[in-house]
């Protein structure tokens, strides 16, 4: 071991000052002709330096940001805008008389028949409002002989998007009246733009209230049935809270409301949101009766996190919601934005993930775990789907957060130098991250063929495998060098090494270099294949795997051998699907000297035609071999799938079947025996018994 550790040592010292040599020779090279530099690796030397001020400046940039929550903006109304409005509140009753004859002076403009269209419309509108729900009831009359073609399960959501769909309808119908009305009229009158904006908000607090009415109220959820009506009794004040708000904010606009008092509606409004949202959220148990139970750690700590501190972070939430309406806008936006859409995020990535997750335990659960190509396509789909959720994650949390171009800065220096190209590890994480999407997706795609496209077309397990193989290698090929064009590696980079790798493979690779090789013509040489049954050095089982070093096969009695390659190649192997699995064995079996020899044969027969497992390649033959010391021995020939049925599992059958039939036909199986003769002595004692010969069996 020691010598075997010292050879091992000195190769890679010689190897390295091999390639140091080499990069030493192209240097000076490069220093002696006006040529291009070849390719070279090189440390940065100023790393300690570079690190220490990217951190600086990173932690500048946060001090910076830090100081900016507390930053406040001024409000865009003030006492003067209460005084102005309270004046304003005080005239409106005066204004009456004007209010009603601009109203008669519109209705001059319009006209007669414009007036009346008006009122129509207008009518028309109060009357959806009015029959809106018996409009809805008559729908659900027409959709119920449906409900016989539908599950259980699906008809209640049905009811629910038909009664959401219509609810939008309504108002959307009545907008495109509307169109058709100012089209008529070409009626540019502040007013009538008003009532096409509050028409448009209409359909959206329609489309939005009735998808959560039918979402929090109608038991279709677990998780909002005990809770989902108080939830959406607050959901709705708050969604109208905002709507009121809009449809003021465009009165305003239009009517010419000066912009501090449109300010301080939208004060207003904002506060009470606030308030309104933060009394709900004083309900902890409706509010926690949100989240589904789900069987995954992440998930259940992050609830079990927010159960345990929820009201601290209401109250925080609380804060930051009133700081953002007196002009903290950086702080609430920190808080209420990023910090709980970051939350958001990572629990509607987790439940995906969940969902796909328990489909594809149900899928799994059904599949045969004997059925290698749909293991392995399972597997594939967890590893992908894992990868996936994990580097999402991550990502999106890191942008909602505002830390991933920080992170990025501070990951920029350079650490190595490859050539021309600066390699930091912001662009090793990348490359890392591509290759490792393209390995899993690789698998993904191999795992595909193998369960699907290959049976279907009728492609060969063996060339399948080999199809694999091909396609394996190439992906990852492809992927490290996306990868390594990414990291910015000049590829005559690895020229360089070309030598050194030549010469370390002919001083103490060559075992290795040779399974290599080996594997390579065991997958395209097509005599070794995945899925066929080989002997090698007495050792008999199905190929699993062909790697580039080893062959791996397992046994009937799930024992896994790796073979190396080479072996393979030059030892003697015995492959029993290359051409047919159909071989023949022998059965030997003896019977008693005073047995009938051609009914012994008979029985035989009969018990090998009567066994499942014997198949019919040809016929099961008798053969009389010998005249033993003990008993008459036959050989029964057979004929058996070895890819199929094990040989002592068919032989234990059959002896158990020969022994049955030959108790019946009484004939005896004999076993060894011998003859012992114990003659008298010459002086015998005459008082003595005569001894007889005793035979002992």
């Amino acid at each position: 071991m020691m010598n075997v550790s010292f050879r091992k040592i000195c190769l890679i010292v010689f190897i390295f000052i091999l390639v140091a040599h080499s990069l030493c020779l192209a240097q000076e090279q490069d220093s002696n002709a006006d040529v291009k530099p070849e390719p070279a690796i090189s440390v940065s030397k100023d790393m300690d330096d570079v690190i220490i001020r990217e951190a600086s400046r990173v932690k500048g940039e946060f001090k910076e940001k830090a100081k900016s929550l507390f930053a406040r903006e001024p409000l865009d109304w003030d006492w003067t805008t209460i005084e102005y409005l309270y004046q304003w509140i005080l005239t409106v009753p005066g204004m009456i008389p004007e209010i009603v004859q601009r109203i008669h002076e519109q209705s001059r403009i319009l006209g007669i028949v414009g007036s009346l269209l008006v009122i129509a419309f207008i009518f028309v509108v109060l009357y959806s409002i009015l029959i809106q729900k018996r409009l809805m009831q008559r729908i659900e009359n027409r959709i119920a002989p449906f409900q016989n073609k539908m599950t259980k399960r699906v008809y209640p959501f049905f009811i629910s998007l038909s009664r959401v769909v219509l609810s939008a309808l309504i108002p959307l119908f009545l907008l495109a009246a509307f169109s058709l009305l100012d089209a008529l009229l070409g009626y540019k009158a502040t007013w009538f733009q008003l009532v096409r904006r509050l028409i448009i908000l209409w359909a959206i607090a329609s489309l939005f209230i009735n998808l959560l009415r039918e979402t929090l109220t109608r038991d279709l959820f677990q998780s909002t049935a005990q809770y989902g009506k108080n939830i959406f009794q607050v959901s709705r004040l708050v969604m109208l809270f905002v709507l009121g708000a809009i449809a003021v904010s465009w009165g305003g606009e239009l009517l010419g409301l000066r912009e501090d008092v449109l300010a301080l509606v939208q004060f207003i409004t904002a506060v009470s949101i606030v308030v309104v949202l933060f009394l709900f959220l004083l309900k902890r148990k409706a509010f926690m009766s949100l989240f589904p139970t789900l069987p995954n750690r992440a998930y259940q700590g992050f609830v079990n996190l927010l159960r345990k501190f929820y009201y601290p972070v209401m109250l925080v939430s609380l804060f930051a919601g009133l700081l953002w309406c007196f002009g903290y806008q950086n702080f609430g936006q920190v808080v209420l934005i990023k910090i709980w859409s970051s939350a958001g995020a990572y629990l509607l990535i987790i439940m995906i993930y969940q969902i796909l997750q328990s489909r594809l335990n149900k899928w799994s659960a059904q599949i045969d775990i004997t059925d290698e190509t749909a293991v392995f396509l399972s597997r594939s789909i967890k590893s992908l789907l894992l990868y996936a959720t994990i580097t999402a994650s991550v990502g999106v949390i890191l942008n909602l957060l505002g830390l991933l171009d920080p992170l990025q800065q501070l990951m920029s220096f350079q650490v190595l130098q490859m050539g021309e190209s600066p390699v930091t590890f912001w662009i090793i994480i990348k490359a890392v991250l591509i290759l490792l999407a393209i390995i899993y997706a690789t698998r993904l795609l191999q795992a595909y063929l193998d369960y699907r496209v290959y049976p279907s077309i009728g492609v060969d397990q063996g060339l399948g495998y080999a199809l694999n193989v091909f396609f394996k290698y190439v992906s990852l090929a492809i992927g490290v060098l996306i990868s390594l064009k990414i990291v910015g590696i000049d590829l005559r980079f690895f020229l360089v090494f070309a030598g050194a790798i030549g010469i370390g493979v002919g001083l103490g690779l060559q075992n290795m270099a040779a399974n290599v090789i080996s594997g390579f013509t065991i997958v395209f040489g097509g005599k070794i294949r995945k899925g066929d049954w080989i002997e090698v050095s007495n050792t008999l089982g199905v190929v699993t795997d062909i790697y580039l070093r080893a062959t791996k096969i397992r046994t009937r009695d799930n024992i896994e051998y790796l073979i190396p390659n080479s072996n393979l190649i030059s030892d003697i192997v015995v492959n029993y699907s290359l051409s047919s699995s159909f071989i023949r064995i022998e059965v030997p079996v003896g019977v008693s000297y005073d047995a009938d020899p051609m009914e012994v044969k008979k029985i035989i027969l009969e018990a090998a035609l009567e066994e499942p497992e014997v198949i019919n390649f040809q016929k099961p033959a008798v053969r009389l071999v010998e005249y033993g010391d003990n008993s008459v021995n036959f050989i029964l020939l057979i004929w058996i799938d070895v890819k199929k049925t094990p040989r002592r599992r068919v032989r234990s059958t059959l002896y158990f079947s020969i022994f049955d039939k030959f108790r019946k036909a009484g004939i005896e199986i004999p076993f060894p025996q011998r003859d012992i003769h114990i003659r008298s002595t010459v002086n015998a004692d005459p008082g003595e018994k005569t001894r007889h010969p005793i035979s002992e069996h």
